[in-house]
């Protein structure tokens, strides 16, 4: 029995074939509409303007990395619940985690934060109180008419289009992101974060499994 799809592609992953048919899966057309919607409305970001715009086509897309600047946000993506008991000594705190997004809100010299999370109410709100009064904290919130596959979609699309993006390590959410964002064009810089554990400020970042498209001509 195999768990995840990642089984099947370990020998493959982060060569010119698995770049191939991550390029190939592009998201629902209606998904991204509702997520570039939102970015419009509540980010004020759209592709013209943060270098983000893409072929049609997955075959004709090929981006450098630079040319996306992504909106005037930082996108987290905080992920709690079952990380809280399984991954307790990889991850922050609530104030740790507070802490680790101002000083990058203050580096990147932006004051909107886009946090995608499976938190509690509670938690965020214990966050966000934590966070200076100058930050603008924005969520996806449902209305009921996307299941929750579809809303992760959703945050996966404006997380991918944010100037700078921190994840959760070993979250398969995060690399997805990641992903999303070579694709679009982003410096790695911008992309392989991860938030730190508390008394951990210089904790080892993800591993930076950059674009590839071309297939290499060593194979063994």
């Amino acid at each position: 029995m195999i768990d995840r799809a990642e089984t099947v592609l370990h020998s493959h992953f982060g060569d010119f074939h698995y770049w191939e048919a991550r390029r190939s899966m592009r998201y629902a057309e209606h998904l991204r509409l509702v997520a570039d919607e939102f970015r419009q409305k509540r980010l004020d970001s759209n592709d013209w303007r943060d270098g983000t715009l893409i072929s049609d086509s997955w075959k004709t897309t090929r981006k450098e990395h630079g040319e996306a600047q992504g909106g005037d946000y930082i996108c987290v993506h905080w992920r709690r619940r079952d990380f809280v008991r399984s991954h307790s000594a990889d991850i922050p705190s609530i104030n740790g985690t507070a802490e680790q997004i101002v000083v990058i809100l203050r580096k990147e010299n932006l004051t909107t934060l886009y946090l995608c999370t499976d938190a509690s109410t509670a938690e965020v709100a214990t966050l966000t109180s934590l966070l200076p009064y100058d930050v603008q904290v924005e969520r996806f919130l449902n209305d009921s008419s996307l299941n929750d596959g579809e809303v992760s979609i959703v945050d996966q699309w404006i997380c991918a289009h944010a100037r700078y993006f921190i994840g959760t390590h070993t979250s398969t959410f995060s690399y997805r992101i990641q992903e999303d964002r070579e694709i679009l064009g982003f410096e790695p810089a911008k992309t392989f974060n991860r938030l730190c554990p508390d008394g951990e400020a210089d904790c080892e970042q993800p591993a930076k499994w950059t674009i590839v498209y071309k297939e290499s001509l060593n194979r063994y």
